[in-house]
């Protein structure tokens, strides 16, 4: 069997912030509503609790995020994506879900330092003033869907990985030194 690789191989730039790409990193999407045994399925996979509307609940390496009514992102490591599927599986026997490997569809960046926001200022349709800290927000980087938290100093931003290249061109642009805001 062959590597994981990230869609940008780790591919970073140091400007007025950090980009880096980040990853191989398990996610999967899970596609449920008003079950009586999610909260235990999600639980089972990342630790957390099931996750307020527009919301992330991060436990170390592993999350649960808000992605719409019935969708949720579970982040967790690569190679434990098959168990965790089986986990959801167990958990949801006879409920009526669905639960899909996207880790190798999605690419992962984070914006780090002390302007990491100036970055994605220039670029997302949101306004960073009122982003709280273990908020998720589904938005767009320039032409493409993204969906970005805050998290240690930094952001952390999700897209799909066939426009990876795009989005840390984008970055890396917004980033330059020089063009802080």
């Amino acid at each position: 069997m062959s590597e994981p690789v990230s869609a940008l191989n780790g591919a970073s730039f140091q400007g007025f912030a950090t980009i880096r790409e980040i990853g191989p990193l398990g996610m999967i999407t899970l596609r449920a509503k008003g079950l009586k045994s999610l909260d235990k399925a999600v639980k089972a996979v990342t630790g957390t609790k099931l996750p307020a509307q527009r919301r992330i609940e991060i436990k170390g390496d592993r999350a649960c995020g808000w992605m719409s009514p019935d969708e949720y992102l579970l982040i967790l490591p690569y190679a434990e994506v098959g168990a965790a599927l089986a986990k959801i599986a167990k958990a949801l026997a006879g409920e009526h879900h669905l639960a899909v490997d996207v880790s190798d569809a999605r690419a992962v960046f984070r914006i780090e330092g002390d302007r990491a926001d100036q970055v994605l200022r220039k670029l997302m349709p949101v306004d960073f003033d009122w982003l709280e800290p273990g908020e998720l927000r589904r938005s767009r980087a320039a032409q493409v869907a993204a969906a970005i938290w805050q998290q240690d100093q930094g952001f952390t931003l999700v897209c799909f990985r066939s426009v990876a290249s795009y989005v840390m061109g984008l970055l890396t642009h917004s980033a330059q030194p020089g063009s802080e805001l």
